[in-house]
């Protein structure tokens, strides 16, 4: 609906202003636009008064008036921190703020003493180390290069999993830098662990009513009272919200005689409208065994019908079934065994915690249970009620996504090796690789939800040459990649290092790299068997062999990907790399770092570890 000059109280330029500009705004925009207006009523309101009706001048903005800039950082391995970024930065733009959302690699660090709002919310990757996206900002700040910062107001999400020892280190390590340069908090780091989404709701509204009370603009005038954290134009099954997928396929992709069980699961999507690209990751909530569930049942003399509340919102379940579906019982954590000496007063757990016994509690903490914990220090008198109170929920696992969505719609494919081992005089497993191995089959549904990750992408140019690197179950997500290039016709070369046991065995899906390799869709592939040689060969060893060849693609911009696991493979991997640019590039070993360092922040080099 346009203005009309008759029927407003404005001139025939503005009205045409008006109507050029109206339609052009967003929601947010408009909310921002009359708050402001409200705000500046009573300021403008003596000016306007004493001023000749014909002046259309505009009028000054009050200093104290101007939209407050806030800059949220995120630095994500797997795609929370950036997801929790759009939320935060989508609330402070619906309150009037003026948001520059960045990763922490496109982040320029010069840019730092410029900024007098910063939100940071930032993941901690494998043993306390930044994630791969944060690492430039993280060493620049730790740095002698860092600015002083007295004008900054800043605060800390940290995303993180109490299992780990180093719980949200990178989080703490920002939060006590930015002190250290004099930047100033505007509301307290709050540390999240895996079931974070409440957490990160109460710190988004901290901050948002402190940036308030500190005058944070004119059309600030009332905190949220919560933040939701789904998007209305997604799917509405996220991982607070999980769809029950239907399995169409479970099939184990080793060969007769090995030593290893890898599992190849095709899940119907069909009705849930989840959507996904090649690179994100599919999130399945598991169940714990039954077995494990009854015998820790047993060992405390509960009553499984025993109904008890799981969460603070007053829901309740049979106790049998909180433990086999809502609750973790599989891994010990210091937070927990804290919690427990303070319902039960046990003594023996309590030295555990002292002082000094650092690494005799990192010992009984690895590779034991709930049961364990329970039969070891006698816990029997803790009712259950008490001890479901202190543990946390089960988290989802994650799993890179191993289809393209183009050549199977509706369709989402994973690839599982099932884990087990024995440890302490009894029979361990992975919780989820074991659930689907043994108790799911297809017709089967079972909660999934998918976790994009915006650091694992293609390129956006078809042509760019690429190379991936993937040893064992490191191999899926280039499955996806490979059909997703086969169904939009990509000219870009493709190299894949590939490796796994023994070649009759384990060559997981063999026959589909022979098709895209006979296709042209992919270029080359070098494998590597370990167990097939007297010397073990691994994909790193390939990489040395073909070092001419690889640096020469790497001259031609190709980008590099690897997935896997995270302690060893990705760091042979990497020296291989550092050690092919200094071979065939005559580099230092600080010039080849600083090479890969350049490659990572223009996202030539991405990595998808575990």
């Amino acid at each position: 609906m346009e203005l009309q000059v008759t029927n407003s109280p404005f001139n025939q330029e503005q009205v045409e202003l008006l109507n050029r500009l109206l339609p052009t705004l967003t929601d947010s925009q408009r909310s921002w636009l009359s708050g402001y207006i409200a705000a500046i009523q009573g300021t403008a309101a003596a000016s306007v008064a004493t001023a000749p009706q014909a002046n259309t001048a505009a009028i000054p903005v009050p200093a104290a008036l101007a939209p407050k800039e806030v800059t949220v950082l995120y630095g994500s391995q797997t795609g929370n921190g950036h997801g929790l970024s759009k939320k935060l930065s989508k609330k402070l733009e619906e309150v009037g703020l003026v948001v520059t959302m960045s990763s922490m690699s496109d982040f320029k660090p010069n840019n730092l003493k410029k900024l007098q709002n910063l939100l940071i919310i930032v993941s901690t990757h494998g043993e306390g180390e930044p994630p791969d996206n944060a690492i430039p900002f993280y060493e620049f700040l730790h740095s002698k290069r860092a600015p002083q910062v007295e004008s900054l107001q800043y605060s800390v999400l940290a995303l993180g999993d109490t299992s780990y020892e180093f719980f949200c280190q990178t989080g703490k390590d920002f939060d006590k830098r930015l002190e250290e340069l004099g930047g100033k908090r505007l509301t307290p780091r709050v540390d999240c662990d895996v079931d974070f989404d409440e957490s990160a709701a109460e710190w988004m509204n901290q901050v948002l009513q402190s940036l308030n009370e500190a005058g944070a603009g004119s059309s600030v005038v009332e905190s949220v009272s919560a933040v939701a954290l789904s998007d209305s134009t997604e799917s509405e099954f996220s991982r607070s919200n999980p769809f029950q997928a239907e399995i169409l396929e479970n099939l184990n992709l080793n060969g007769r005689g090995s030593d290893r069980e890898t599992r190849h699961i095709e899940i119907s999507l069909e009705g849930s409208n989840l959507q996904y690209e090649p690179g994100d990751s599919l999130g399945i909530y598991p169940e714990n065994h039954p077995q494990l569930v009854d015998d820790l049942i047993a060992a405390m003399g509960w009553n499984a019908d025993e109904v008890v509340v799981i969460n603070k919102h007053g829901e309740a379940r049979a106790l049998r079934d909180a433990l086999l579906r809502h609750y973790e019982i599989t891994v010990l954590t210091k937070p927990l065994i804290e919690q427990v000496v303070k319902i039960s007063g046990n003594e023996g757990l309590r030295k555990l915690l002292e002082p000094g016994h650092e690494q005799e509690l990192r010992t009984y903490i690895e590779e034991r249970d709930l049961l364990d914990l329970v039969q070891d220090y006698g816990l029997q008198q803790v009712a259950a009620s008490d001890f479901v109170s202190i543990l946390r929920k089960i988290p989802a696992r994650l799993y890179s996504i191993a289809s393209s969505s183009k050549a199977f719609p509706d369709e989402v494919h994973v690839t599982v090796r099932t884990v087990r081992y024995e440890a302490h005089g009894r029979d361990r497993y992975g919780v989820c690789s074991v659930q689907l191995a043994e108790r799911l089959e297809a017709g089967d549904t079972l909660p999934v939800y998918v976790q994009h990750n915006p650091n694992f992408k293609l390129p956006k140019n078809p042509d760019t040459p690429i190379i991936m690197i993937g040893p064992g179950t490191g191999v899926a997500p280039f499955r996806a990649f490979l059909g997703e290039r086969e169904e939009t016709g990509a000219g870009g070369k493709s190299w894949l290092f590939y490796g796994d046991q023994h070649f009759s065995t384990d060559f997981l899906y063999q026959i589909e790299w022979q098709r895209w390799l006979k296709d042209g869709v992919l270029t080359q592939m070098d494998v590597a068997f370990s167990r097939d040689t007297d010397k073990k060969v691994y994909v790193q060893h390939r990489m040395l062999e073909r070092s001419k060849e690889l640096y020469q693609w790497l001259q031609n911009g190709a980008c590099v990907y690897v997935c896997g696991d995270e302690k060893k493979m990705a760091h042979d991997v990497h020296s291989a790399l550092g050690a092919i640019l200094e071979q065939e590039g005559g580099m230092s070993p600080e010039e080849a770092a600083e090479y890969l360092g350049h490659m990572q922040q223009e996202k030539r080099y991405q990595r998808d570890v575990y």
